[in-house]
């Protein structure tokens, strides 16, 4: 940690410089292969030419653009002049990516041809620079009048490397800021505790402009020395390929996914059963994997998924181990350096051993703070711990479960229910495949607890028999008064339930 990212970028591209570092993917047939050599080159050129455009260490750049090889070129020159990189969902709408631009206040917009009508609405004398993704990268020319000399510059470990944006599920999205110290130790850890190594393969489905994606796949993969498979976009027919070889030198050995897209290759298989023993890590997170899902992963892939736990504020926090038990419905234990509390969230005091409380943490991994927000940074620490806002507890043998978010507790009629224990009791049930509870404003009782269920496939639910399951596990007033069967619930891109799309689909009384 005692360098930026970008000099153990270089590291890899030193030690491994005809080493297959990427192959792009795009609509599930290969597209290009980058060495490290190559990608080292290419990246020398976009560093040159952003230079050349103006942009100086320090300065924020937003990365609008689609999954590409232009993205990952574009990213590691950014990190090589110092820069501050700002990825951004590319489907964000034009009322979304105002606020973005106004809070981030770039200098340059790196945006996809598709996304470049926005920009240039919103860009107010911001210089644009629009990438045509669509072109395979051997085509593509934009940097290709550049040196691919190094770039000199003096970064520190402690400077910005990055402005990360929360998924904002209960407000204004802010922006954290992630240092070059929190990316190294944060893919340090992961390689740690995963023993990523450079005969790895990594089929890489995830977006990029998470932490998911970009911090614990890509940049874990690029400091180890594995080769990336990258796609373009998750599509369960195109995955189950690439997992499913055997054969040739770009067998995957690692899958990092969210519980929806396990949920989607399950569905997509069916009752076939290919081999997936080459395979030896099938990673799940940011969002949580009911047990059940845990044991058809089991069954189906071969191997217990290994959950773990991150935020865009920490970088990853849990995992359960590579080695030894793996428990369903655990986040596993705290990743190298990582200190952790659980604490009476009004008090501030810790709470008993085994007890819920929300989840504080200390280590170098954990942002400084929120990009202009210093209101909101103040919040957010207590005498350096990190409240996360995520309530929790511990076992007897260290393991750690996250059983609520503090924002998501619903009070109905002065008693604190938690939407996660009642999702848990209904999710039980055979015929749901999940759930969503919130509370949604009631007159009499402050809040009324509602739920939005999700039948399996083949199955139909009827909302009157439900609310009778509930009432066998749970007090009446923890029992949902209204029941909303869908189709799918609200989600962002990770994985996350949006809770508010989900209350808008009941009356209020209030």
């Amino acid at each position: 940690m005692d360098k930026p990212i970008a000099h153990y970028f270089e590291d890899t591209f030193s030690a491994y410089p005809e080493k297959r570092a990427i192959v792009f993917y795009r609509k599930g047939r290969k597209e290009t292969e980058l060495t490290c050599r190559q990608l080292d080159e290419e990246s020398n050129r976009a560093a040159n030419a952003l230079r050349a455009m103006g942009v100086h260490k320090g300065e924020r750049v937003i990365l609008f653009l689609p999954k590409s090889l232009a993205f990952v070129v574009v990213y590691i020159g950014l990190q090589k002049i110092g820069a501050i990189s700002v990825p951004l969902n590319p489907s964000f709408k034009k009322t979304e990516m105002k606020y973005f631009i106004e809070d981030a206040d770039p200098s340059v917009i790196v945006c996809g041809k598709a996304q470049q009508r926005i920009v240039d609405d919103l860009a107010k004398g911001r210089l644009v620079m629009a990438v045509d993704t669509e072109l395979p990268y051997q085509d593509f020319e934009l940097f290709r009048g550049f040196s691919t000399e190094a770039v000199a510059e003096n970064i520190n470990p402690d400077d910005p490397a990055m402005i990360i944006y929360t998924s904002g599920t209960t407000g204004k999205p802010k922006g954290a800021v992630l240092t070059n110290a929190n990316l190294v130790h944060d893919a340090l850890s992961v390689i740690h505790v995963w023993e990523i190594n450079s005969k790895d393969v990594i089929c890489h489905a995830l977006p990029l402009f998470h932490v998911h994606g970009l911090c614990f796949a890509f940049h874990t993969a690029l400091m180890a020395g594995a080769a990336i498979v990258m796609l373009d976009q998750f599509r369960p027919e195109h995955v189950i390929r690439l997992l499913s070889k055997k054969d040739g030198y770009d067998v995957c050995t690692v899958f990092m996914a969210v519980p929806a897209m396990y949920i989607r290759l399950l569905d997509y298989l069916g009752d076939r059963r290919p081999d997936f023993s080459h395979i030896r890590l099938w990673a799940s997170g940011s969002a949580p994997l009911l047990p059940k899902h845990f044991e058809q992963i089991r069954e189906v892939f071969g191997k217990e998924p290994v959950e773990r736990e991150g935020m865009s504020e920490t970088g990853m926090n849990f995992s359960n181990p590579l080695y030894g038990k793996r428990k369903p419905g655990s986040v596993g234990i705290p990743l190298p350096d990582l200190e952790v509390r659980i604490v009476d969230p009004v008090s501030c005091k810790d709470m008993p051993f085994g007890e819920v409380g929300e989840i504080w943490l200390r280590g170098p991994s954990i942002t400084p703070g929120y990009w202009r927000k210093p209101d909101e940074t103040r919040e957010a620490f207590v005498e350096g711990w990190f409240r996360t806002g995520d309530l929790g507890r511990v076992d007897e043998d260290g393991y750690f479960y996250i059983t609520d978010r503090i924002k998501h507790i619903i009070i109905s009629g002065g008693e604190n229910i938690s939407p996660k224990e009642i999702e848990d009791v209904i999710n039980q049930h055979p015929d749901i495949s999940e759930s969503c509870v919130v509370g949604v404003p009631d007159e009499r009782w402050g809040e009324r607890v509602v739920a939005a269920v999700v039948p399996r496939a083949g199955a139909s639910v009827d909302p009157q028999e439900l609310r009778t399951y509930c009432r066998r596990y749970l007090h009446d007033w923890k029992c949902p008064k209204e029941i909303c069967v869908v189709s799918g619930l609200p989600k962002n891109t990770m994985g996350k339930v949006l809770k508010q799309e989900v209350r808008g689909m009941f009356v209020i009384e209030a």
